[in-house]
């Protein structure tokens, strides 16, 4: 394993416990001002670290305790000061509303190295849809 994938394994382990301790400026250090951020929720994109803080901040309160975020089958691939990586998230939680959650999403992260090491500058997380029926697949597992 090259250094550049341990450190952007040892990243994203890090921007997991920042979302499972709900760390949102820890979680925010982790990202490029100028991210583009695609989520499984509406609208098509977040631009820019206010618009991605906030929906984090919201996604944060929605949620008892902690939210799980355990990294599968990741693949890193990396040249000079730029990286990509695809992963397996198993997402889960409580949420204020009561149903306790969990669900695999998949999601593809980009990477700049800065001068402070890497930031993610772009990364998409999706879920599957049912084409028949228009609706998100939610319990398919690795």
């Amino acid at each position: 394993m090259t250094s550049t994938q341990s450190e952007i394994r040892a990243l994203l382990a890090s921007r997991s416990e920042a979302i499972w301790t709900k760390d949102l400026d820890r979680l925010m250090s982790f990202y490029s001002p100028d991210v583009v951020y695609f989520d499984i929720v509406p609208p098509l994109q977040y631009v820019g670290s206010a618009a991605l803080r906030e929906r984090f901040s919201h996604w944060f309160d929605g949620f008892e305790g902690s939210i799980g975020q355990g990294i599968h089958d990741l693949t890193i691939m990396a040249s000079g000061d730029v990286a990509v990586a695809s992963m397996l998230i198993r997402a889960s939680g409580t949420r204020k509303n009561g149903p306790e959650v969990g669900f695999w999403v998949r999601a593809t992260s980009s990477f700049q190295r800065s001068a402070n090491g890497w930031l993610i500058t772009h990364e998409h997380i999706s879920l599957p849809v049912d084409l028949a029926s228009g609706s998100a697949v939610t319990n398919l597992a690795p």
